[in-house]
């Protein structure tokens, strides 16, 4: 597209509104009123190209209305997010579309099935995010440069509608000739830096005030880039641990490097020896006592890890285990889970005992040899047993909470064998009258830990993006651009023109402070006039 040249000599844009240099307005038809000052009359590439698919792209995302939606879009889809726990902080004992279903009803399984039990980092919500960051990018790009340029070239001298059309502007004849210099030495005297030519003056001040909301455009785009880099791994680990006691376990987000072992978990509760009688049964104290190995081996699939003990400590609540940058929080417990349930095999009638099984309830036998011809297999096993809408018994997940078998037990009176179907206060005999049962001996548990394992590589990352923020926000919030064109024309009349980008009275009462005791004339507000 061509250029526009002015009759100053100036090359400008295409699309300018107004001379860069000398401020002459390029629109034959709009003469009157105050001028459009927001982005110094220059050209932006959004309302000038409109013919390629890149120039629709970058039109759209320019637009502040796009991305005013992309952020009222992204924050009602976040505030959905928060309707509902995330799928990371709900218990791990069953399914998660049964656990939306059961604890919120039809409204969780529609909430499960949409998808929001994982909203911050599906790839929808990503793209939000992105869109976001893509509209500042643009946003910004598509003023701050050509802003950048129509300030660095603007002209000391002023064509004279470029002054009438300001918003503060005066004009009177001076019969009293006054220096330049007292007028250069009242500006400076507030800090204005002045320019001169030919007797022409331009004094402006809080020109950095300008870039204040690119400042805060780029805040906001490192935030949101530190927010995206969560998705990435290895940069963020938000995951839980359950340890029982004496188990050891690949730490998640450690690609099979280190490992932590749980000794003892210790829960202390308030007694009496505590003088704390309002709170008497209450926790005290939860720990876990734990070893922190890591992996010399190379990582094989199947094999069994070559550890080396890096540390023993004591993990409690604000206490956390440390190395590499994560962070391990004792978070959470559980006391007294099943471990192993003893069965003995007798004789119904006389009670005689044919021998024990020991039934780990983690990972179970499938057959125990009692010798003498008596055997007990276990045909199906269910950790947290119950009946399902059919009437079958089924397992809500791997859990030992309420276990129960279906033992099949050979002897030499019954070499065929006998079902039995076994739980916690229950004994039944579904293929009809036994000779042998299982009867209930023993039970071990344990506990188990929680553990919050967090790594968080983009905190450096988002802080930035913070405090840059808040610096465009004070930078644009607490200073004000300012300008005074004073220049003389060919018939002697002096004419006196000023612009800011907020606070317009300030700058009126700043300007009559320096003006009085001069020759020039105080600007007047001629918002009232054409309003």
């Amino acid at each position: 597209m061509n250029k526009v040249k002015c009759e100053c000599g100036h090359v400008n844009p295409h699309g300018t509104i107004f001379c860069e240099a000398c401020g002459k307005s390029f629109e034959e038809t709009d003469t009157q009123g105050l001028l459009d000052m927001r982005y110094e009359g220059s050209a932006r590439r959004s309302q000038t190209y409109n013919k390629t698919f890149i120039d629709s792209i970058w039109n759209f995302f320019s637009s502040v209305k796009v991305g005013v939606w992309l952020i009222i879009i992204t924050l009602l889809a976040s505030a959905l997010g928060t309707l509902f726990p995330q799928e990371i902080y709900i218990p791990q004992n069953m399914p998660p579309g049964d656990f939306y279903e059961q604890e919120y009803g039809a409204l969780g399984k529609i909430y499960y099935e949409l998808g929001f039990n994982n909203l911050y980092g599906s790839w929808w919500y990503m793209i939000l995010v992105a869109s976001i960051a893509i509209s500042l990018v643009i946003c910004s790009l598509d003023r701050v440069v050509p802003l950048y340029k129509a300030l660095k070239k603007q002209g000391v001298k002023r064509n004279e509608s470029f002054l009438r059309r300001q918003r503060l502007f005066a004009e009177g004849n001076v019969d009293t000739p006054e220096s330049t210099d007292t007028w250069v030495k009242a500006l400076k005297k507030k800090h204005y830096h002045v320019r001169v030519e030919d007797g022409n003056i331009l004094a402006e001040k809080g020109r950095f005030s300008r870039w204040g909301p690119y400042v805060n455009h780029i805040g906001l785009i490192i935030f949101l880039i530190g927010a995206m880099l969560r998705f990435f791994p290895g940069m963020y680990i938000d995951d839980v641990l359950w340890l029982r006691d004496g188990e050891t376990k690949v730490i998640p987000g450690t690609d099979g490097k280190y490992y932590l072992e749980n000794k003892q978990f210790i829960k202390e509760v308030y007694d009496e020896e505590d003088n704390f009688t309002v709170g008497m049964g209450m926790a005290k104290n939860f720990q876990a006592d734990v070893v922190l190995y890591e992996r010399v081996d190379k990582v094989v699939p199947g094999t069994k890890p070559e550890l080396k003990m890096i540390k023993e400590q004591e993990v409690r609540v604000n206490e956390p285990l440390k190395f590499e940058g994560f962070a391990l929080y004792q978070t959470n417990y559980k006391l007294n889970e099943f471990y192993e349930m003893t069965f003995k095999l007798v004789e119904k009638n006389t009670k005689k005992d044919y021998g024990s099984v020991v039934i780990n309830l983690e990972n179970p036998e499938k057959s125990y040899d009692l010798g003498n011809g008596y055997k007990v297999e276990i045909m199906s096993y269910f950790p947290n047993f119950y009946f399902d809408e059919e009437g079958n018994p089924n397992t809500r997940n791997r859990l030992p909470d309420n276990p129960a078998f279906i033992f099949k037990m050979f002897s030499p009176e019954v070499p065929d064998g006998e079902v039995s179907f076994v739980g916690i206060q229950s004994n039944a005999e579904p293929f009809g009258e036994n000779k042998f049962r299982m009867a209930f001996k023993d039970l071990k548990t344990r506990n188990a830990t929680g553990l919050t394992v967090r790594l968080d590589r983009t905190i450096g990352v988002i802080i930035a993006g913070g405090i840059l923020f808040m610096l465009g926000v004070i930078q644009g919030m607490y200073w004000n651009h300012r300008r005074i064109w004073i220049q003389r024309n060919e018939k002697g009349i002096i004419m006196v023109a000023a612009h800011t980008n907020k606070n317009w009275y300030g700058l009126k009462r700043e300007i009559e402070t320096m003006f009085k005791g001069t020759v020039l004339p105080i600007p007047n507000d001629n918002l009232e006039n054409v309003k």
